[in-house]
């Protein structure tokens, strides 16, 4: 679950990167880097090579994305972490089992992280936009959690209220209402509180569980256009993939979008790199 940084940005806040990091920052290696040492500068900047920065003979032909086998992962390490957890009494697993298998027939597949436009995760920081869900985007208290494209359950030790609170106090999202409640179900230890937070769209979708390009268009362009005047350099497309297609998957679909959708996006995405709205392209 990686975090995106917009095109370029600089780290507000944090101490300058040192000489031996190039300028300017692509938002892909600040965003790795922040996201293992969540924004602590000594660690984001001390490397004395940029690491990430691929030889292009050492890159490996991705595999093609298959959305069945990437939600049967997601079920089965959601499983290992709700259903089979030591915590759970074993006269308990079948009813945890049972609940699991609904939630994913109602708010959809087992994902590793949103796109940074989708309403779980609010960005309450446009120059650090976040992927998956954390008080760096308003929740509090979430513990054990577990991504579905749609919601999410989190188990904290104690009544969950923390995060109840967190949600009711966010802003509300123009397109969805998010909704947190307590589940009567024994999800990962007996002393937890599952609770569920839930992503209600104000619109059906055609296509179940995947958003449709008339609302993934224009919330990916909304999110994009938050800090243009402020970006160095525009990302290729396939660097932005997980980012805003979400995490698992494809060159040309996810878990959360289509194939005519996530095309649709690239094109839009294209158009606005191209412009120089963000600056010149990233080549490396």
């Amino acid at each position: 679950m990686m975090d995106a940084v917009p095109p370029g940005r600089r780290l507000l806040g944090l101490a300058a990167p040192p000489a031996n990091v190039k300028q300017p920052v692509s938002r892909a290696t600040v965003a790795v880097l922040a996201r293992k040492s969540h924004f602590t500068h000594d660690i984001a900047f001390s490397c004395k090579e940029p690491i990430f920065r691929a030889n292009p003979d050492e890159r490996q032909t991705p595999m093609a994305f298959r959305a069945d086998e990437a939600a049967q992962d997601g079920y089965e390490r959601a499983r290992r972490i709700l259903v089979l957890s030591p915590g759970v009494d074993a006269d308990q697993r079948e009813k945890a089992d049972g609940a699991l298998q609904d939630l994913i027939d109602t708010h959809g597949p087992v994902v590793r992280g949103y796109p940074t436009w989708h309403p779980l995760v609010p960005q309450d920081n446009p120059q650090m936009p976040v992927t998956d869900p954390s008080d760096r985007c308003g929740y509090q208290g979430l513990d054990h959690t577990i991504y579905f494209a749609h919601a999410f359950v989190s188990c904290p030790y104690g009544d969950g209220s923390k995060i109840i609170e967190s949600v009711e106090a966010m802003e509300p999202h123009p397109c969805a209402t998010i909704i947190a409640e307590r589940l009567d179900v024994p999800f990962y230890n007996s002393g937890t509180t599952p609770i569920l937070v839930r992503c209600d769209w104000h619109e059906a979708f055609p296509e179940r569980h995947m958003v449709p390009k008339k609302l993934a268009v224009p919330l990916m362009i909304q999110q994009e256009m938050r800090m243009w005047h402020r970006a160095e350099v525009g990302e290729r497309w396939d660097t932005m993939r997980p980012y805003l297609l979400g995490d698992p998957h494809g060159s040309r679909s996810s878990l959360f979008v289509n194939q005519e959708t996530a095309m649709a996006m690239k094109r839009v995405y294209a158009a606005m790199v191209e412009s120089g709205m963000f600056g010149p392209l990233r080549m490396d």
